[in-house]
């Protein structure tokens, strides 16, 4: 995985805190850079998107 830089983020203020991003709590989210103020920030993003992806994906399914 490539290195994430807070100069790609798309973002400068965190979306749950409203606080300054940090170099150490960057994520990549659909081919864009993410950056949330702590990794406690980042990890409850990637928890949440992970949650409605998979919905999605059992959705998808049962309309098969």
């Amino acid at each position: 995985m490539r290195e994430l830089k807070i100069s790609d983020a798309i973002n400068t203020t965190c979306p749950w805190s409203g606080d300054p991003i940090k170099e150490d709590s960057l994520t990549l989210y659909n081919g864009a850079v993410v950056g949330f103020c702590n990794p406690g920030c980042r990890d409850k993003f990637e928890k949440a998107i992970n949650h409605f992806e998979a919905e999605l994906v059992h959705r998808r399914h049962e309309g098969v």
